[in-house]
């Protein structure tokens, strides 16, 4: 179905939470983007409240690199939300970053017309001068791009609360990957606030939640079905992969299904090769569950997990696979894999098997393919 057809299945689906799970490039924020279309009122006005990709492209660094970065800031895009910033303190937003413990400190700069809101944001450290340690400047500086996403994710959580927004256009939230460019710990804690924002509305508004982070997707999910407040949420989600296949879009039903990434990987390189459907991308898949197994093991090299498995010359191999997972294979080339390439990707992945016996409960009929995923550095 098109992105407009399953905006609607949602919108009139009985769950108050939804929670789905999409590689990227499957259309998370143009299903955001049709779900507001599908719910907006007879006179067009939105129903609901959105974060999304759009969302974070508000937020633009002011580098300055001609004046040694002495005015580097974060501007905010002028936009409809900047005529609620004024009812948003900086204390709003570190009430939201304290879970997230920040190590910078940061400042509004508002626009000369205080109706214009936030016109950007300073982050800085304080540093004492040599000769006088009471004589204490501000130097600015640029967070990382976890800390900037982090930062604004908790800035949209705060505004949420603001009178006049998200109280007026009450009918759900719809949150689209707030978790990009974030490491473990962060996933977790963003996990925490989402479900919080779940306990706290979903009896008066629905909660749409896509993500493309299979930890995220992996923690929330295990709340909602079995964790200590299941009970209270459990017949309200609706927890499903968002598949597409050819341009069209599906909803799964993944409550019995597993909800490790590579796991999930070797489900699909299992359906792919099952049907005799290997094609060029699933090298870049391949690679994907070879790291993910050196990782678990505790090494830093693919190259010693096809050792482990009894893949001869396995330095030859690792070069092969590196040169097939890259993206000039799959973005440039044929889709489809020479009879070499097709004997290799056999005896690699049916030995992978073999040693570690993965039990993948691969559901039937196999859902779509996962599409091509991100490029692949190569080593």
């Amino acid at each position: 179905m098109s992105h407009i057809d399953l905006a609607k299945e949602i919108r009139d689906a009985k769950e108050r939470i939804v929670l789905m799970y999409a590689f990227n490039a499957t259309g998370k924020t143009r299903l955001s983007v049709a779900y507001k279309d599908a719910t907006k009122g007879e006179d067009g006005s939105h129903s609901g409240v959105y974060y999304n990709a759009y969302s974070e492209d508000i937020f633009v660094w002011q580098n300055d690199p001609e004046n040694d970065e002495s005015t580097i800031r974060l501007d905010i895009r002028m936009s409809s939300l900047n005529r609620f910033h004024s009812s948003l303190s900086e204390d709003d937003i570190r009430e939201k970053l304290n879970r997230y413990r920040p190590s910078y400190r940061f400042e509004f700069i508002p626009h000369e017309n205080p109706e214009d809101g936030i016109q950007a944001v300073l982050f800085f450290y304080e540093e004492a001068a040599a000769d006088d340690p009471s004589n204490i400047s501000k130097v600015p500086i640029k967070i990382s791009r976890g800390e900037e996403r982090v930062f604004v994710w908790c800035f949209f959580l705060a505004l949420f609360e603001v009178e006049g927004w998200a109280d007026k256009q009450s009918s759900h939230f719809f949150i689209d990957d707030p978790v990009s460019s974030l490491d473990d710990h962060y996933i977790f804690i963003t996990a925490s606030t989402l479900f919080d924002l779940i306990e706290e509305h979903f009896e008066k508004r629905k909660v749409i939640i896509t993500t493309h982070h299979l930890g995220l997707f992996s923690i929330l999910a295990d709340w909602l079905k079995k964790g200590e407040k299941a009970g209270k949420f459990k017949k309200h989600a609706k927890v499903c992969m968002l598949s597409a296949k050819e341009g069209d879009l599906a909803l799964e039903n993944c409550d019995n299904d597993v909800f490790l990434y590579h796991l999930r990987l070797l489900q699909a390189l299992e359906q792919a090769y099952a049907c005799n459907g290997v094609k060029s991308f699933h090298f870049a898949l391949l690679r994907q569950v070879l790291e993910n197994v050196a990782s678990f093991l505790g090494v830093g090299q693919f190259r010693y997990v096809l050792e482990q498995i009894g893949i001869t010359d396995a330095n030859e191999v690792a070069n092969i696979i590196n040169t097939l997972s890259h993206k000039k294979v799959y973005y440039f080339e044929s889709d489809e894999l020479t009879p070499d390439s097709k004997n290799l990707f056999d005896s690699v992945f049916t030995k992978i098997k073999g040693k570690y016996n993965f039990v993948l409960h691969a559901p039937a009929p196999a859902p779509a393919p996962i599409p091509a995923p991100a490029p692949v550095a190569t080593t």
